[in-house]
C-alpha cells in the first residue's frame, strides 16, 4: 500500500453544548487536519505516472477544507437560540453550524467524508485539536 500524507490547519471558537466541564464555554483552537490517502496500485501512465495522487491536488483540496472554517464559530445545529444567531451576525460575526457535536472525532469523520465525495483516495483523516490532542477516523 502506498501512501501519502498532508495537513493544513485552521483557527476557530467552538464549545459543546450540554457537556458538564470547561468545554462547554466558548473557547478556540488551532485545529490541524491530518488527511492519508493510499492506494495499492501507482497511476501507470499519464504524467502523474509513479504517484498515488499529485500531492498539489491533496494539498489544495485538504487546504480548501480548512480554510473554510477558519476564524469561525462552529456550533451544533440547535445549540444556540435564534435571538443569539441573529445577535452574531448583526455583529459580522462569521459562523458556521454543523449537524453534530463538534469535537475532534466528528470532524474527523465528517472531513474523511467530505474527502471521499471530492474523489481522494482517503484512508485516514486525523485532526488535533491541541498539539498532544487528536482524534482519527478511517475506515
Amino acid at each position: 500500500m502506498y501512501t501519502l500524507k498532508t495537513s493544513a490547519a485552521f483557527d476557530s471558537a467552538h464549545f459543546l453544548a450540554g457537556y458538564n466541564g470547561k468545554c462547554a464555554n466558548l473557547h478556540g483552537h488551532h485545529w490541524v487536519i491530518e488527511a492519508e490517502a493510499g492506494q495499492e496500485l501507482l497511476q501507470s501512465s499519464g504524467e502523474k505516472r509513479g504517484m498515488v495522487i499529485d500531492f498539489g491536488d491533496l494539498k489544495q483540496i485538504v487546504r480548501k477544507l480548512a480554510d473554510q472554517y477558519d476564524h469561525a464559530l462552529i456550533y451544533e445545529q440547535g445549540s444556540l437560540r435564534e435571538t443569539t444567531i441573529a445577535a452574531l451576525e448583526d455583529e459580522g460575526f462569521r459562523l458556521i453550524e454543523v449537524p453534530y457535536r463538534p469535537t475532534a472525532e466528528n470532524f474527523a469523520r465528517s472531513f474523511f467524508v467530505h474527502l471521499k465525495e471530492q474523489g481522494l483516495p482517503v484512508l485516514r483523516v486525523t485532526v488535533y485539536e491541541t498539539p498532544d490532542n487528536c482524534a482519527s477516523y478511517e475506515v
